[in-house]
């Protein structure tokens, strides 16, 4: 009768110790949500290759919206400023020329030139006129008579030529004409704002205030058009940029509440989730745990409060949600 006491607590024993064991095992393949801990950030590009001239900022300085962080070389983009400039006022001057119309001297001109062909022409007319009778009559060689027939069609073309020169100036310029001038205006003067803008982004400011993360090129370097030349961290809070396993992605919605613990702390930040990728991606390689590394997953972010912005960037972190507290 006193092995059956033995017999209880040895049964009791075993049952807490299978309990256990399954609880360790169920705890073992429960999902996980890793990740880690980011800033949204603000990229900063070259507008053009010009040489770094200045750097007011270094890395991990908070700066206001408006702060200046450096700058780079203008004389290159000051004289093509200028010379845009130039052509600009060039094409308003060409426009302004067409609008008037002709002077008024250039009209007596041009009759002028059209009262010489008409006297040409009359000297031409008459003696092609003095040379036929002689040329029937044998007096003169037929080639005379061709060549003072040519000289009186040609006189009486040039006649020609300048009474339409003097017509084209009496009615004036043509609309069509005016219309191409007013488009060399329009694109001479886009060009000149073009590079006013582009001489105002030579001097590099914060879009936002914000901190900065990294400058990636020193003074004196000559960064090539779109590198990175300054990149911000901004906003109040960070947020978790992490990869849901199926069976959380099922479980989560945009707008839940999860909790996030950085590795190695016991607090928990609460936060909001914001964004869930639709469609899924191979898991990296730093989310990944056990046999997770032939799953899917899904990319998402977790807004977190201000008491998470003295968080260190890049720090590993796990999301659980609140429905697994």
């Amino acid at each position: 009768m006193r092995s059956e006491p033995r017999s209880v607590a040895l049964a009791l024993a075993l049952a807490l110790a299978l309990a256990m064991l399954v609880l360790a095992a169920c705890k073992a393949d429960a999902p996980e949500a890793l990740g880690t801990l980011e800033w949204d950030r603000v990229t900063l590009p070259a507008p053009v290759a010009e040489k770094i001239v200045r750097v007011d900022v270094r890395e991990g300085q908070r700066v206001a919206a408006g702060a200046p962080l450096l700058q780079l070389e203008l004389t290159r983009t000051q004289s093509q400023l200028t010379a845009a400039q130039a052509q600009a006022t060039r094409s308003r001057e060409a426009l302004a020329e067409l609008r008037a119309g002709p002077r008024s001297e250039a009209i007596a001109q041009a009759r002028a030139s059209l009262a010489a062909a008409q006297a040409q022409a009359r000297d031409a007319d008459a003696y092609y006129a003095r040379l036929q009778p002689l040329g029937r009559q044998r007096l003169v060689a037929a080639s005379e008579v061709d060549r003072a027939r040519a000289a009186s069609q040609s006189a009486q073309a040039q006649v020609r030529v300048a009474q339409a020169a003097l017509l084209e100036l009496e009615r004036g310029t043509r609309a069509e004409q005016v219309a191409q001038g007013e488009a060399a205006v329009a694109a001479a003067d886009a060009q000149a704002r073009v590079q006013a803008v582009t001489l105002e982004k030579l001097d590099i400011v914060a879009p936002r205030a914000g901190r900065i993360d990294s400058l990636p090129y020193k003074l004196g370097d000559q960064a090539p058009v779109g590198a990175p030349l300054a990149v911000m961290l901004v906003g109040e809070a960070p947020y978790a940029r992490v990869y849901l396993p199926q069976a959380l992605r099922n479980r989560l919605k945009v707008g839940d509440t999860v909790q996030v613990r950085l590795d190695g702390q016991q607090k928990a930040y609460a936060g909001r989730v914001r964004m869930i990728r639709s469609e899924p991606s191979f898991t990296p390689y730093f989310a990944l745990t056990g046999q997770d590394a032939e799953r899917l997953s899904y990319l998402a972010e977790i807004s977190l409060g201000k008491e998470a912005a003295g968080l260190p960037v890049g720090a590993p972190l796990q999301v659980v949600s609140d429905g697994d507290e």
